[in-house]
């Protein structure tokens, strides 16, 4: 479980920046999307496939 202390004087809006930073940094937020449901296996290679494809041409595009 993922906490942050509020620290003396800090502001609710501090924290809370430093609360979604960590979470970003864990990819709590991406794990939890990536699971919202099952991907079948051929599924995710597919996607990963055209992930792969579109950087390549996106890099030889410069």
């Amino acid at each position: 479980m993922l906490s942050v202390k509020v620290r003396d004087g800090e502001s609710f809006e501090a924290a809370f920046r430093r609360f979604k930073r960590e979470c970003e940094k864990n990819r709590i937020l991406s794990l939890l999307k990536e699971r919202e449901y099952y991907e079948k296996p051929s599924e995710r290679r597919k996607q990963k496939n055209a992930k792969r494809l579109w950087a390549s041409r996106k890099g030889s595009k410069k």
